[in-house]
């Protein structure tokens, strides 16, 4: 498994948005005054631009979310209220049809406030997401929950007529029935006002959760002043270090961020083993230090409304409620396939080890290996074994080659061309924006907005999202999707090097990306990334495999300082260990996993995270040498929403289909196969959530996959286990 990131979709059926304040239910006085307000207001204002609308950027303040959201509330609710009270017997067009051309405003508004949410972060947004979160929950809960509406949904899906709906037409009556369902629109109306109150709660929770890992990762750090600590580390990183320490107003120090992207090449290239044990630490110990901060108290809150709401809902356990309708069916599905793959990936990790201490006792270190020790050595035994240094590979990955390199592979692929353009607004000066069209036709399929800097106030990690779906029931409406991720940004004019890892992880997010910018269907709530959490993943991990083709490393992986391409000898170095420290990305992830589907599973067990945390992972036998990915109190993708809640497993079980997927190329003319890249188109890129995953899957591959792939692709022996 290499990385893993968030990807946030701006369309979810559990996120149905109308965001108020108390003036909601205030007087037509100030309700009148709100609505004058709003005459000026750029959230609620259709988008405009020649390339088919963009966001006002430019014109947000953030005064304006709550009156904006207050009139996208409004209008939600007269445009449900018209659909509930037609007199006229429920069909798809005037029920389902009609509420996805509903909330065009709420889109609107919601799109932006994410991208604050996620890019823009302070102290004034974080008031007012604790003011908005819980009415969010509440307003949705409020549609889940309309009799009325669900009545005639219900009516739909149950109709013969539904036989006569196209396809497509009838995926979409399943989602919205099935998300009704699993929302408790079927529930008596005590239990329906106790699952609004624990949505609520939860989306406070989530908030709080949220808002506590983000402050560690922006105000811890490491302060270095002794420049000769800093052995080891590339010249380019050392040089963002300083340049962190100047923006923090510590000129003549070093500053080494709390956040992923800084840590990893952090601990892998720096001799200073104290600092590295120091940098380690204050890494996992995000919402762990027992301070304001501390997200231990919160995680048993949020477990204990979780498994009170599954079984209000008719479920064991909330695992059992959120695979439901997911490819897995049923977290032992999910289960089985995390244990088959758990123990000879443990066995690589055993024998990664006893490379390590065996170097480490010829170097006379004098160490155990611990987990501060793992990336260091496991560094020095890739250079031993194949003769090839991290920082040497970064000298010919710059991020900008990088970027031209992804956009090659989406013109050789799907026959997308990107043009950068500057007549749009942007939310931050890092941001570039790139008109996506055809090449063939000329016809303009979206825009993608590029944000890969680091910066207070923005997450860490890497993550895609979609301002706007692709779309055809509202005209011909074209995708706006982003690619942000939290790269270091050096001096002025100087290329940004990159390691191998974040290269992998541009075109893993850059798959999301191309998921949304090939959508080709009718309806929003189908188009692009709008799949199943266990399905999403597989588009971007796929991709990730077009890294090392040589069509991209010949051309793009360029010397920063001569301009030369990479060596053949480097390449066949790369492909010789391109399996090297799968034990350790492999356990790292799927322990992650393991416990996320255990502790949901353990209904409403009184549970201690710290103690749950040690004694899960010693039952497993998670080496010692190593720590999960996420620890509990920064798993950000469990505890930050409902999300990947019990489904961080996705990123194996998409793993599973993309080794899978992309032996079809292999076993074709090669990576740029063009008829293998239509059957991807056909089935996968271009069909968003319009088919059944498990049969889209089918169509494309022609089987149903099997680890089998994923084991030889990571150099793990079959397991025992059936």
């Amino acid at each position: 498994m290499k990385k893993i990131n968030f990807i946030k979709h701006s369309i979810k059926l559990s996120l149905i948005i109308g965001l108020f304040s108390a003036a909601c239910n205030s007087g037509k006085d100030d309700n009148q005054k709100i609505s004058e307000g709003n005459d000026t207001n750029p959230l609620v204002k259709p988008w405009e631009n020649k390339h088919n609308g963009v966001p006002p950027f430019d014109q947000v303040k953030l005064e304006h979310f709550i009156p904006a959201e207050e009139q996208a509330l409004r209008e939600l609710r007269e445009e449900i209220k018209k659909i509930t009270d037609n007199t006229a017997a429920p069909t798809f067009a005037n029920t389902l049809e009609a509420l996805e051309k509903s909330g065009q405003t709420r889109k609107r508004v919601e799109a932006v406030y994410y991208v604050w949410q996620s890019s823009m972060g302070s102290p004034e947004l974080d008031s007012i997401q604790e003011i908005l979160e819980p009415r969010i929950a509440g307003f949705s809960d409020s549609i889940f929950q309309n009799a009325d509406l669900f009545k005639r949904i219900e009516t739909v899906y149950n109709s013969p007529e539904k036989e006569k709906l196209t396809p497509e037409q009838q995926r979409l009556c399943y989602k919205y029935y099935t998300n009704f369902v699993l929302a408790g629109a079927k529930l008596n109306a005590e239990d329906k006002a106790r699952v609004a109150a624990i949505n609520q709660q939860l989306a406070a929770l989530f908030t709080k959760f949220n808002q506590h890992q983000l402050a560690d990762e922006n105000d811890k750090f490491l302060e270095i002043t002794d420049q000769s600590k800093l052995d080891g580390l590339s010249a380019d990183f050392i040089e963002s270090m300083a340049a962190v320490g100047e923006k923090k107003g510590k000129n003549g120090t070093w500053i080494l961020s709390n956040t992923r992207s800084s840590i990893e090449p952090f601990l892998t290239g720096a001799h200073n083993r104290e600092l590295r044990e120091k940098a380690f630490k204050m890494f996992i110990s995000r919402g762990d230090n027992g301070d304001e901060n501390d997200n231990n108290s919160l995680i048993p809150q949020i477990l204990q409304l979780r498994a009170e709401r599954a079984k209000l809902l008719g479920y064991p356990t909330h695992a059992h409620w959120r695979l439901f309708d997911k490819m897995a069916k049923t977290p032992e599905n999910a289960m089985k396939l995390l244990e088959e793959v758990w123990a000879p990936a443990v066995e690589r990790v055993h024998e990664e080890v006893r490379d390590m201490q065996a170097l480490a006792d010829k170097e006379g270190a004098k160490i155990k290996i611990e987990p501060w020790d793992y990336r260091y050595y496991a560094e020095k035994v890739r250079k031993a074994k194949y003769d090839i240094d991290e920082n040497e590979v970064k000298q010919y990955l710059q991020l900008e080659k990088m970027r031209e390199a992804i956009f090659f592979v989406a013109g050789e692929l799907f026959d997308l061309k990107f043009d950068q353009i500057t007549d749009v607004p942007v939310f931050h000066d890092d941001v570039r924006v790139f008109k996506v069209s055809n090449k063939t036709s000329g016809k303009q399929v979206g825009l993608w907005y590029f944000d890969p800097y680091a910066r207070d106030g923005k997450r860490s990690g890497a993550w895609m999202t979609a301002y706007r779906e692709q779309e055809k029931l509202n005209g011909d409406v074209t995708t706006i999707v982003s690619n942000n991720c939290n790269f270091i940004k050096g001096k002025e004019g100087e290329p940004v090097l990159i390691s191998w890892d974040d290269a992998s992880t541009m075109f893993h997010e850059f798959g999301h990306a191309l998921h949304g910018l090939n959508s080709n269907v009718t309806y929003a709530t189908l188009s692009g990334t709008n799949t199943v959490t266990d399905y999403v993943e597989f588009p971007s991990q796929v991709m990730e495999r077009w890294l090392l083709t040589p069509e991209v490393l010949n051309k793009y992986a360029l010397h920063y300082k001569t301009g030369k391409p990479i060596p053949q000898e480097l390449i066949n170095k790369i492909n010789n260990a391109a399996k090297f420290n799968s034990g350790f990305s492999t356990v790292e992830a799927l322990s992650s996993a393991l416990v996320d589907m255990k502790i949901h599973l353990a209904g409403n067990k009184k549970i201690d995270p710290k103690t749950f945390e040690k004694e899960t992972l010693a039952a497993l036998k998670m080496p010692k040498e190593m720590v999960m990915r996420h620890r509990l109190p920064a798993f950000g993708h469990i505890f930050s929403s409902d999300g990947y809640s019990a489904g961080y497993y996705s990123y194996c079980w998409s793993d599973v289909l993309s080794a899978d997927a992309f032996t079809a190329f292999t076993e074709g003319k090669g990576p740029y196969d063009k008829e293998v890249a239509k059957r991807l188109y056909d089935h996968v890129f271009s069909v968003g959530g319009t088919i059944d995953e498990a049969i889209a899957y089918r169509n494309f591959r022609g089987h149903d996959p099997s680890t089998a792939a994923l084991l030889i692709d990571k150099g793990f022996k079959s397991s025992s286990k059936k």
